[in-house]
């Protein structure tokens, strides 16, 4: 203990647990003392973490006096000096190409680049001609980005490995960038010891001061802290040199899903202390069993790196109380503590003193109410003279995991419960990366505070540091304004997975382990923000965690631990993106599962996304089993490029670089886009997320319930704002509440009366309630009128409208001109031209103006430009060609109108629609699409198509009436949309809708979007994704309009609801687009009118697709609206008619041979005739036609209205599961196989084991059988696991004596695999058994299997 430069700590002295106590321990791996210079091979040698690096400690620092320590900030400290700013920096691509004697003063840099340190040297080096200065950008996932295999001990192969030609890594094997700049020590710190400080540096780095080697440092996400007094010129020029190195062993570590972006890209600094030192600062807040009183356990390190020693010192404290959201504080009363002794040290030596305050009715925080406290303490030699003035933040904030009964839980339940300050809150969150489009992750302090404002504004609560220690200030922020934090180590080993090949089991890797999970602790315990530690992410099970968890655990037990890869071994349950399905039974506290649990990772954010994000809220919210969860993630991690042909800067994912390896789309997962703009996704967070909610009891009396979600703050700071709403358009508004009314309490509930009349309301219209909780007074993120809470409540639905016929009951019959080709029909300022081909509107022209573009009239279109969640279903899409569907008319009727419609025509087509061939998207993830249609395997009369039975009705007005019947022969295919399609002119460029909005939205992520009248311009509907996909839609649209500046066009009205969408660019043109603006040149608006819309899901990263009732299935559908011209935007009378008229007829058979006729309304008698027969039947049921046959049906009233359809005999035969081998209960029951939805599948076991091959399923026929074949069609959601490869069929008679019927391979493929006998077997029972998987996993399953038998 005599080398206080080599051995920082020592245990000299053990007191009592208020006195002094020995230091912790140091870090294995953390080496000291003096070397001349580097080995070289420190990068590559796992068990060497650092050398002469200081052990971690908090954020705290030395200030001249008590005041400026009470503003906590090291800009207020005269003892920091900040060395961001310009730096000398030259780059090359491999180690041994360096510059080896640059550290030398001596040395020459000025021809070097001037480069703005903190900077990511190759996003720094992107240039605006395209061209790279400093190496690629490289966005990975999983991987790392040298040369490297998934086997046990590959890590021993190091980085330099050489990996494929095309590979980055290739020929910059380890990319190194030399830092170089000057400072002056400042002449007030004579005597005493000065420290560089090193906030963030990716990935490895050496250091120099005034040539002489100081160490090195390779985690890259928490500070590195050198002290260099020795080498210091305390007079003049000192010169500081790092070298810092892409890859090391420490990369191993650092596989987080992000850029992998080298260089100093956080804060450099300089800080000095006294001889005599507080080295660290540590502080341990806690409440009484009542959350009334308050003790603070104080502890301080002292250190003597003088030569003297030390005697007679003492420490002192006061305690400050800061404003809420303020640094501004006053002192409390009694918060003082004097003369606390610290023992006699030596040079060299180190000891802990330990103290206690006690504090009364302190003020606690919560992220609802963020009290800070401010603690400044003083050192003191045996003269009263003060050696150092420090501080640091605090905050009541107790963390506690509680055995609750029945009788203390909110919701009657006994449980394993998570409670912050007695309250078992809710954690509302996202996973946060720290990113900028411009600068990588070298980011601001004001972004950092803004990002905070949004996410207060958003109804945020909680953020996980993910994947890694953020940036210092970043938890100051957090503090002040009142974020929950599960705080994570940086150490995430996803390259090597989980098995026997992960880090977590390899002693080498034990010490980073541990230093990383114990770096991030020291550093960041002060802190109320935290809530959670988490030891890493994605980085396997291992041995090594358990060690980082019992030294985290013994070092604060005050915050539970959470590891998602190993739950067994932390405090608290977690895993990622589980299915809706999971969540609603796992909140009931019965699952063999470690309770309180929190979901690290859900509801993945890619693209256009967000899916059943309430359905996710409503399960959480109604126990107290499940604490909270947190979305993947914040904020598209994408970086500023430029076309290096045409200079447009555009937002750049994985491969734009020409980066590989690289994982494409995958990094833009966030609520908000690069620029941390909002995407629609965002408002259904704020939604769902808020705390409050508003439900109806009375409507006509105005009595509506309004729940207080939060936990410690009563609802007095909004006013409660009260909006009625006729047919989207507000009409009067007022305060809800009276001010002398009582404000609702935390986790109450209270009744209120909204002042309209109910009896004054219009018959013919409808009505919302809109109920808003706006800020009273300004807060950080918002002024005063900020709506932070809103609920919108249906008052009362429209009542019946006028038909259009009786409108128009005086006006002239239009006229009609039909040929082979066209059906025009035309009127008093109209002419409509039917394509007597296709069945629709060829061109439409009101007032002498083209309203649809000619050749772009309503075509069915069930597709739509795949969202990133589409990744279950868009291989299905294409495989049925339903990008591609060409339209044929089979049957073409002009219907005799009746009296009362004597002045209208009516034209009834039946449509055929069906693409030519199947077809391929490829391109994966990677955002650069190419459709390969399958031409040589044209598809036939037996393949995926549609029928449609189209009614159009034109009125003497010109407004033109669609009632369309759609069935296909594959009723459970579930489409992305099902609906019709065209082109409107671009000059009416004004798009006016009556539904939810303003932003776009879909099926399953609606709550956030209220339903009212929105205008913009079309170009305005268009979201800036990075990579195009469906962005339009709007769900529960009444009408829409597309209109000129003067308000004139052409108006579309839903029979009910529509969803509808209206963007400048179709489907196709956004799919190829691999950013937004590689987009052609818009021909006009592309308008889509759907029945319905299938939701968005979560399938881009495991949630799953969208839940059964959010999905579009290809079975009977009625699609009607009216189209009217409309002027002088008097949108609202022009929707004052009932879209009525005669409805179409679909016949529809199902699996099991039964057969419907629909016409899509209760009244109408139909009559049936079978194989052309002259003898017709009342159709008052289903009826049985297996064999097939010919159906045609039509009205008693109106025989002209009829529809013909032919079907095949059925091959296969009903069939029941009475046994599978294994399966995931609920998402892969083994019922799957014979449900006929091709969407569902089973899947043996994977949640709670997994059990090997052979898996197998039986089958009941139900009777004896002549047994001819199966087919076996694979799951369809895009998944690998599970597909079988080798199989057996086993038949039997008795369901106990087996025999084998057939043996084989199937094919590579998602198609259906269709095996027949060579000799066809009587037998009642079939037993289907898979040998192996297509990829080698223990997995079976598959979408489902049918048997071919008489």
């Amino acid at each position: 203990m005599k080398n206080a430069r080599k051995y920082i700590f020592g245990a000299l002295l053990l007191c009592g647990s208020m006195g002094l106590s020995a230091q912790q321990p140091l870090l294995d791996g953390f080496a000291y003392g003096k070397e001349l210079a580097p080995a070289g091979n420190e990068w590559e040698q796992p068990t060497k973490l650092s050398l002469n690096k200081e052990q971690p400690h908090t954020w705290f620092f030395t200030f001249s006096d008590v005041e400026r320590a009470r503003r906590l900030l090291p800009q207020f400290s005269d003892f920091y000096l900040s060395l961001d700013g310009t730096w000398k920096f030259h780059w090359v691509g491999n180690p041994e190409e360096r510059s080896a004697d640059f550290y030398k003063p001596s040395f020459d840099v000025s021809a070097w680049d001037d480069v703005t340190v903190p900077m990511q040297w190759n996003v720094a080096g992107i240039q605006k001609d395209g061209s790279l200065k400093y190496g690629v950008p490289i966005y990975a996932n999983q991987p790392v980005i040298f040369q490297h295999k998934v086997a046990v001990g590959d890590w021993k192969g190091g980085v330099m490995r050489t990996p494929p030609q095309d590979w980055v890594t290739y020929k910059h094997r380890n990319e190194v960038g030399a830092y170089r700049r000057s400072f002056e020590v400042p002449a007030a710190w004579e005597n005493r010891e000065v420290y560089l400080n090193f906030d963030g540096v990716s990935s490895f780095f050496y250091l120099w001061v005034n040539g002489h080697y100081v160490g090195f440092s390779k985690n890259s996400r928490n500070t590195s802290s050198f002290c260099i007094t020795p080498y210091l010129n305390r007079k003049g020029e000192n010169i500081v040199a790092v070298e810092v190195y892409r890859n090391s062993d420490g990369s191993f570590l650092e596989a987080q899903d992000m850029f992998r972006l080298p260089g100093i890209f956080r804060s450099v600094s300089l800080t000095s202390t006294s001889k005599a030192q507080v080295r660290d600062f540590r502080v341990r807040p806690d409440l009484d069993k009542d959350y009334t009183n308050g003790s603070l356990e104080i502890e301080a390190d002292i250190r003597n790196l003088d030569d003297k020693k030390m005697k007679g010192y003492t420490l002192s404290y006061l305690l400050y109380a800061n404003k809420l959201y303020s640094d501004e504080t006053e002192l409390v009363s009694e918060g003082k503590v004097s003369d606390v002794e610290v023992a006699e040290l030596s040079g060299g030596e180190s000891m802990t003193v330990r103290t206690v305050m006690q504090v009364k009715s302190p003020r606690k925080w919560s992220a609802e109410m963020p009290y800070r406290y401010t603690l400044v303490g003083q050192l003191k030699d045996r003269k009263g003279r003060v050696a150092e003035t420090f501080s640091t933040a605090l905050g009541f904030c107790k963390v506690e995991i509680k055995d609750t009964p029945a009788s203390q839980d909110e919701f009657g339940l006994a449980g394993r419960y998570y409670y912050i300050n007695g309250k078992p809150v809710k954690l509302k969150g996202v996973n946060r990366q720290e990113i900028n489009p411009e600068s990588g992750n070298a980011i601001s302090h004001s972004q950092m505070e803004d990002e905070i404002m949004l996410m207060k504004r958003g109804n945020i609560n909680h953020v996980r540091n993910s994947h890694y220690s953020c940036d210092p200030y970043w938890y100051y922020l957090c503090d002040k304004y009142g974020i929950y934090l599960e705080d994570e180590a940086n150490l995430e080993s996803h390259e090597y997975y989980y098995g026997a090949a992960s880090l977590s089991h390899v002693p080498e890797f034990e010490a980073a382990h541990v230093a990383r999970v114990m770096e991030l602790a020291h550093a960041h315990v002060n802190h109320p923000s935290v809530v959670i530690w988490s030891l890493g992410n994605e980085a396997g099970p291992g041995k090594n965690f358990v060690s980082a968890y019992n030294e985290l655990h013994a070092f604060d037990a005050s915050r539970p631990v959470q590891y998602e890869r190993n739950n067994d071994i932390v405090d608290m349950g977690s895993n990622q993106y589980p299915s809706i399905a999971w969540m609603r039974e796992a909140v009931k506290g019965k699952y063999d599962i470690k309770y309180p649990f929190h979901v690290s990772e859900y509801a993945h954010s890619m693209g256009n996304a967000g899916g059943n994000l309430k359905d996710y809220w409503d399960a959480i919210e109604s126990t107290n089993f499940f604490c909270g969860a947190a979305i993947w993630d914040w904020v598209d991690q994408a970086l500023n490029y430029y076309d290096p042909h045409t200079g447009d800067r555009f937002w750049a994912y994985g491969g734009d670089f020409g980066d590989k390896p690289n994982s494409g789309m995958f990094c833009m997962n966030g609520i908000l886009l690069p620029d941390h703009s909002p995407k629609p996704e965002f408002y259904e967070v704020k939604k769902v997320y808020q705390n409050v909610s508003v439900k109806p009891l009375d409507m006509k009396q105005g009595r509506v319930e309004v729940f207080n979600k939060n936990y410690f703050i009563p609802l007095s700071d909004y006013r409660f704002v009260w909006s009625l709403y006729k047919d989207g358009e507000k009409i009067q508004e007022g305060d809800m509440i009276p001010a002398s009314a009582e404000i609702v309490k935390p986790r109450e509930k209270a009744v209120y009366t909204i002042p309209y009349k109910y009896t004054e309301l219009k018959d013919e219209s409808e009505y919302f309630v809109k109920v808003q909780f706006l800020l009273k007074k300004d807060m950080p993120w918002a002024k005063a009128g900020y709506v932070q809470m809103e609920e919108q409540l249906l008052l009362k639905e429209a009542g019946d409208k006028p038909s259009l016929a009786s409108l128009t009951a005086s006006m002239t019959k239009p006229e009609v001109v039909e040929n082979a080709d066209f059906t025009t029909v035309s009127g008093k300022g109209f002419c409509v031209k039917f394509d007597n081909h296709t069945g629709t509107i060829y061109s439409l022209g009101y007032g002498g103006k083209k309203v649809i573009r000619d050749g772009e009239g309503p075509e069915l279109d069930t597709w739509r430009a795949p969202v990133d969640n589409d990744n279950w279903a868009y291989r299905r899409w294409f495989e049925k060609g339903l990008h591609n569907l060409k339209h044929r008319v089979t049957g073409y009727t002009r219907i005799s109108t009746k009296e009362h419609e004597e002045n209208v025509i009516k034209l009834m087509y039946t449509v055929v629609s069906q693409a030519p061939n199947p077809a391929v998207l490829e391109g994966g993830v990677s955002g650069r699409y190419k459709v390969k249609e399958l031409s040589e395997t044209p598809f036939g009369e037996d393949d995926f198509k549609f029928t449609s039975n189209q009614i159009w009705t034109v009125y003497p007005d010109g407004s033109i009436g669609l009632q369309s019947g759609v069935t296909s022969n594959d009723p459970e295919m579930i489409l992305a949309r099902i609906g019709y399609s065209m082109q409107i002119p671009s000059e009416f460029e004004q798009y006016t809708y009556y539904g939810r909005g303003p932003w776009n939205n879909y099926a399953d992520r609606c709550s956030g979007y209220f339903i009212e009248q929105y205008q913009s311009k079309v170009s305005d509907l268009f979201v800036n994704f990075p990579k195009p996909q469906s962005m339009g839609n709007r769900e529960s649209v009444r009408w829409c309009a597309l209109t000129d500046k003067q308000g004139n066009g052409i108006e579309f009205i839903a029979d009910s609801v529509l969803s509808a969408s209206a963007l400048p660019w179709s489907a196709m043109e956004m799919t190829l687009a691999p950013h937004p603006y590689q987009l052609p040149s818009s021909t006009g608006t592309h308008l889509h009118l759907d029945a319905a819309v299938t939701g968005l899901g979560g399938n881009s990263c495991g949630q799953g697709g969208p839940l059964e009732e959010d999905c579009v299935k290809a079975g009977n559908r009625f699609i009607n609206f009216l189209i009217r011209p409309v002027s002088n935007s008097s949108f609202v009378r022009n929707a004052q008619v009932s879209v009525s008229g005669d409805a179409p007829l679909l016949v529809s058979r199902n699996k099991n041979g039964m057969v419907s006729i629909d016409c899509g309304k209760k009244e109408g008698k139909i009559m049936y005739s079978l194989n052309h027969s002259k003898k017709a039947t009342l159709y008052t049921a289903p009826f049985n036609l297996r064999e097939g046959g010919t159906v045609t049906a039509f009205y008693v009233d109106n025989p002209k209205i009829s529809v013909t359809e032919s079907f095949n005999r059925i091959e296969n035969i009903p069939l029941t599961v009475i046994h599978a081998s294994s399966q995931e209960v609920g998402e892969g029951d083994a019922s799957h196989l014979i449900d006929g939805d091709s969407n569902t599948m089973w899947h043996t076991m994977y949640s709670v084991t997994v059990a090997k091959y052979p898996h197998w399923v039986d089958f009941d026929a139900g009777e004896a059988k002549e047994i001819k074949g199966f087919v076996y069609l694979p799951r369809q959601d895009g998944g690998m696991n599970g597909v079988i490869k080798d199989y057996k069929l086993q038949v039997s008679m008795d369901g106990k004596t087996w025999t084998d019927a057939a043996q084989g391979t199937f094919a590579q493929g998602i198609q259906a695999k269709r095996v027949m006998l060579p000799d066809p077997v009587k037998a009642r029972y079939i037993r289907f058994i898979g040998l192996n998987s297509q990829n080698g996993a223990d997995f079976a399953g598959g979408a489902e299997f049918t048997v071919i038998a008489d």
